[in-house]
């Protein structure tokens, strides 16, 4: 417990000197509130729709830190340790694989803590966004979400031999997220094709999670979201934590 701790204040302080978790993981959701709320408004988020526009956006901008942490951010930092050799001094110590990884997924999960309650400042302050749906299922998809997504960047950090090909696999993985989950351009409003391809994105059922707890959609429309979620996080996690690569 204590090597977790101090590792954990160690990691905290050296992520604040790094701008890139502050600008994508804090300012950038809280801009495309912002821009979906000037924009939209109060508007049904379509015709004869009992909620508006920034209570279907809210849920889906909520995930843009969890993708940035768990899906560039943490492939990124445990790559860039296995190449200056940080990992291989962990490797002569009592410092196991679980331990390194936990304390990189608390870190993460920190920021997206931070971003969501800024985002909902924003959507609720601004916006006057009031959740349709239970806020106790919400923050448990929410735990999960970042559970699953994180696991996937343990995943990539844990086996990937350079900072290149993290950057690589990280990028393949991000900018699709990123842009067909529903999380920047609405799912709603994308062709059906390009639908078809965003679901088989994680990230697009994450945010289908979301968005059933907080509007107080049926529980049929949780079930295949919040399955994938649980089964990407234990299987992520177990590869990661079984075939992690000290250098």
């Amino acid at each position: 417990m204590r090597a977790f701790s101090t590792m954990l204040r160690i990691e905290s302080k050296l992520s604040l000197r790094d701008m890139n978790m502050p600008i994508f993981a804090l300012a950038m959701p809280v801009v495309v509130m912002v821009v979906i709320g000037a924009v939209f408004g109060q508007q049904p988020a379509y015709d004869g729709a009992p909620y508006s526009f920034v209570a279907q956006s809210f849920p889906a901008v909520s995930t843009i830190a969890i993708i940035a942490g768990g899906v560039m951010g943490l492939p990124m930092l445990i790559a860039e340790y296995r190449h200056r050799k940080v990992l291989k001094r962990y490797q002569v110590t009592p410092v196991t694989p679980g331990l390194i990884l936990g304390v990189q997924l608390v870190v993460y999960s920190v920021y997206a803590v931070v971003s969501l309650g800024l985002v909902y400042a924003v959507a609720a302050l601004g916006f006057g966004y009031r959740s349709p749906g239970s806020w106790l299922g919400f923050l448990g998809g929410f735990a999960l979400v970042t559970v699953a997504m994180f696991s996937i960047g343990l995943l990539v950090g844990g086996l990937a031999p350079n900072p290149k090909i993290a950057g690589v696999i990280a990028s393949l993985l991000y900018f699709p997220m990123l842009l067909l989950s529903g999380s920047t351009l609405p799912y709603e409003v994308m062709p059906p094709m390009m639908r078809q391809v965003a679901d088989f994105l994680p990230a697009t059922q994450g945010v289908k999670l979301l968005k059933a707890t907080s509007l107080g959609l049926p529980a049929a429309d949780m079930l295949l979201p919040c399955l994938t979620m649980a089964g990407l996080a234990v299987i992520c996690t177990v590869l990661a934590v079984r075939f992690f690569r000290w250098e």
